[in-house]
């Protein structure tokens, strides 16, 4: 473009300095593979995308809420972190990258396998699901044991606890992170662990309905209304539940605000446990 050109495009807002010596399309600063590939640039060789960073771009949506950049470097190198790109520090072998339209990027189980570790719980245990839901169900167990083998090899061992209990609890059945969001919020509150996507079936076969999360000896169901699946949908579910209610179902809803703070949907399950079985007190 030459010197001048530059100076134009990034005086009218056409370019954006992203970092020191790159600048990238103004309109595509939201992009995560412009920005994954802008951080390559501004770290430099032997730099690899890692944490949520990579997990998004291998197509785990559930992980890319974040602005910040993630990329790592192996031990022998430095660079600063910067506002909006966090480097890291760690052991990797070439085996552990991919390619990923050109940008360099940690295998997936790899990413999970750090980002259990010490990524935002709720966001990590979604994106575990998301990944194991991508896979056939001849391949998931396997999946699962090389994420537990790769923890099992971490040099820092802060944070592998949570990631074997929370590789154990996936189950790649959510429907959305939300749903993986309440299962684990339950299960953390004490409650038993729920079947995930609970299929309810006519006498004859034919499919009736499927719980989002259900425990089926006590007939309790948590759905989770989504405000894109159940806008305007208000009648229909309370016919719904109506009819579950029939079948001896107690069903009780969650909406995305109970996410900030879950107090009601637990209130309402103890209150459904305890009329259910008395003598089964859940732990708070």
């Amino acid at each position: 473009m030459g010197e001048r050109s530059l100076r134009a495009a990034l005086e009218c807002g056409l370019l954006k300095q992203v970092w020191r010596g790159v600048v990238i399309r103004s309109a595509d600063a939201l992009d995560l593979r412009t920005r994954a590939a802008a951080a390559v640039l501004a770290v430099g060789r032997h730099s690899v995308l890692s944490g949520s960073t990579a997990i998004a771009l291998h197509g785990c949506d559930a992980a890319g809420g974040t602005a910040d950049v993630h990329v790592t470097v192996p031990y022998s190198r430095s660079s600063r972190s910067r506002p909006g790109l966090v480097v890291h520090q760690n052991r990797f072998e070439s085996a552990d990258i991919v390619d990923l339209d050109g940008l360099p990027v940690f295998a997936l189980d790899a990413a999970l396998a750090d980002f259990l570790c010490d990524g935002d719980k709720r966001v990590a245990f979604a994106s575990l699901d998301q990944a194991l839901s991508g896979l056939p169900d001849a391949r998931r167990e396997s999946f699962r044991a090389s994420i537990r083998d790769r923890l099992a090899a971490r040099d820092d061992r802060r944070g592998v606890s949570r990631a074997f209990m929370l590789t154990d609890l996936a189950s790649g059945k959510a429907d959305s992170p939300p749903e993986s969001y309440f299962r684990l919020i339950v299960v953390e509150a004490g409650f038993p662990l729920p079947t995930v996507q609970h299929e309810i079936h006519t006498i004859d076969g034919r499919l009736l309905y499927v719980l989002d999360l259900a425990w089926v000896e006590r007939r309790i169901a948590l759905e989770y209304d989504g405000y894109a699946a159940h806008e305007d949908r208000a009648g229909y579910d309370a016919e719904r539940d109506q009819r579950l209610a029939g079948r001896g179902w107690i069903v009780v809803r969650a909406r995305a605000d109970d996410l900030r703070d879950p107090a009601r949907v637990l209130a309402e399950l103890r209150a459904a446990f305890q009329k259910r079985s008395p003598r089964d007190r859940v732990r708070v």
